[in-house]
């Protein structure tokens, strides 16, 4: 199972020490997801971490950074949009509906199907799915490995996103919220907490 890392949907002062130590501690999958900002402070990032990570981040937005930093590929947030004219590389997207998943693992690499728990960052993204209609879209073979569970994803439900068959789980919220941007220094225990996510996916 594939443990993928999302950055804090904002910048904040340690984020490339923060970045660098996962890094070193075996993160192979990195989301770059900065939604609205300047592609200025996305390069800024991307210049301050070690050039042999590169590879291993996929960007959000600002396409072109993936060429230009040799980064692993995109990921397209709009279910509904199409990978830009000409694009050659690794593209994910993301998918709300089991209804459409099908569809969408056609034109991707790879799915993360959105709000499967409530969203821990973003506090009005709530969970869209009932186990009862998971374990049916798992048994009808639309949730396989090239589908990754995204929303409230925790070391609490990894077990559980296991079982169902899932093909990886994007974590966000349950490693940020152990670091406070504001007035923290210290990052040891949201590396900690990394290392048991990484033990947790096996």
């Amino acid at each position: 199972m594939k443990l993928v890392i999302m950055t804090k949907s904002t910048f904040f002062v340690e984020e490339d020490k923060i970045l660098a130590s996962l890094f070193d501690e075996g993160m192979d999958n990195l989301h770059l997801f900065k939604p609205g900002s300047s592609p200025m402070y996305c390069e800024r990032l991307l210049t301050l971490l070690p050039e042999d990570c590169l590879r291993r981040i996929t960007v959000h937005e600002h396409y072109y950074l993936k060429s230009e930093y040799s980064l692993a590929g995109i990921h397209i947030d709009n279910p509904t949009a199409d990978a830009p004219d000409n694009y050659r590389g690794r593209v994910g997207r993301n998918c709300t509906s089991l209804d459409k998943l099908k569809e969408a693992k056609k034109h991707s690499d790879y799915v993360f199907l959105k709000n499967i728990f409530d969203c821990i960052e973003f506090k009005d993204e709530r969970a869209t799915f009932t186990m009862d209609e998971l374990r049916e879209a798992s048994r009808r073979g639309l949730i396989d490995r090239h589908v990754y569970a995204l929303g409230g994803m925790s070391l609490d439900n990894i077990r559980m996103a296991k079982d169902l068959g899932f093909g990886g789980v994007v974590i966000c919220g349950d490693l940020w919220n152990r670091f406070d941007i504001h007035n923290q220094n210290d990052y040891k225990e949201l590396i900690t907490h990394f290392e048991r996510l990484r033990k947790a996916v096996g």
